[in-house]
């Protein structure tokens, strides 16, 4: 029998899958990735490993012998911990009911879509925006409907009414990231309002992805972001997606949390089942220990982060084709160079002349092209070499 075609395989495949464009992220990480000397600024992690502290109760769960099947929902101390931890933060009663286990925020994502949106539904979403969202709602059949923020005068702003005059009868949810990745733009509490009380008014889920509440440069005193738990009840119609990978220094570990109305609970538990069948529960254990003994360790990972920031900015600031704004929270720099109209191509060539490893705009969508984004969670000397390797780059250089 003649082997088929790779044109013929490609065929029996799905549409959405096929035709999927790659993630100019992992085009970025693809091209530089083992690179002598390359400093990469690419993907959305610190350079801290997991702390002991977290690491052993999942090591002495493991060699225990903890791997076996277990709760679809997540194994009660987890759940239970993160009640602690959303009363800890939020000020008021949660229920271990609410929250379910994933693996990572992008598995709660995904139950996120698949529990409400099908063909031809439509999810609306500010951009730019981490290609996570519209990805999986194109591959599910659902329709993003993609609001740009405007930059102007140095700042990100996010026009509420074109958000809302997107909403169709086909529409299911507003997703909001606040604060933003790639933006750092951080909704205020009139914003999150506002999204309140136009779902509310329209019937729609709010679908809040708050995984970078902690890294928040507020006030002092201020440990993080205003959310949409300061003013939503757990009842209504609001589906939280969150990870333990940027708090606490565990993007391996593969493990995150969605928060969900009661109602609903089944629904996630079966969705979970199809999917993964749930997460492995010695991970559990040590997820579980970061967040009732991990404060300091995230007090440490913000100040480092917003010392990075403006080392970042500084740097920034020296070069006039530059614009950017300084976020108000998340770890990355999102900021756009004058006369750059391929933002995937120059990550590439900044890669192979200055050795630094940056995302491209354009990746995140509808406002992002003409953009680079860069994570500053990093050794600071390191992120120092990569912004003088970046500066020799721009004196010497012309963008795409």
């Amino acid at each position: 029998m003649d082997m088929p075609s790779a044109q013929t395989l490609l065929d029996a495949i799905t549409r959405a899958s096929r035709d999927e464009p790659d993630s100019g992220i992992i085009s970025a990480v693809n091209h530089g990735i083992g690179r002598a000397g390359i400093i990469p600024v690419w993907s959305g992690e610190g350079n801290v490993p997991t702390p002991e502290a977290f690491c052993r109760p999942a090591i002495d769960s493991l060699l225990k012998g903890e791997t076996f099947y277990t709760w679809q929902r997540g194994i009660p101390p987890l759940r239970a911990a993160l009640a602690r931890y959303h009363t800890r933060h939020y000020g008021r009663p949660f229920d271990a009911e609410n929250f379910f286990v994933t693996g990572g925020g992008m598995q709660a994502i995904q139950t996120i879509l698949q529990m409400i949106a099908g063909e031809g539904d439509e999810i609306v979403l500010p951009t730019p925006a981490w290609p996570n969202y519209a990805g999986p709602m194109r591959l599910s059949g659902a329709r993003p409907v993609e609001v740009p923020l405007d930059f102007a005068n140095g700042s990100w702003h996010l026009d509420l009414d074109r958000l809302f005059s997107a909403i169709t009868p086909r529409s299911k949810a507003i997703v909001l990231n606040s604060p933003s990745n790639p933006l750092g733009w951080t909704a205020s509490l009139d914003d999150l309002k506002a999204v309140r009380d136009e779902c509310r008014k329209r019937g729609l889920w709010i679908v809040g992805d708050e995984v970078y509440s902690r890294f928040y440069y507020g006030k002092a005193g201020e440990t993080r972001a205003p959310s949409f738990l300061d003013i939503c009840d757990t009842e209504e119609q609001l589906l939280l997606a969150n990870t333990f990978s940027k708090n606490w220094a565990m993007t391996g570990w593969r493990v995150g949390w969605l928060q969900a109305p009661k109602a609903v609970g089944a629904a996630i538990e079966r969705i979970i089942q199809y999917n993964t069948s749930g997460t492995a529960a010695f991970l559990q254990q040590g997820c579980a220990v970061a967040l009732d003994i991990g404060e300091d360790f995230v007090a440490e990972q913000v100040a480092r982060a917003r010392a990075n920031r403006d080392l970042v900015a500084a740097s920034l600031r020296e070069h006039a084709q530059i614009r950017f704004e300084l976020p108000r929270g998340a770890f990355y720099m999102f900021f756009a160079i004058a006369g750059m109209k391929d933002s995937l191509a120059t990550t590439l060539r900044i890669i192979d002349e200055a050795g630094v490893g940056f995302a491209p705009g354009g990746t995140f969508g509808p406002g992002g092209e003409g953009f680079l984004r860069m994570c500053f969670l990093r050794d600071p000397a390191k992120l120092a070499e990569a912004m003088d390797r970046f500066g020799k780059w721009l004196r010497t250089s012309r963008p795409v």
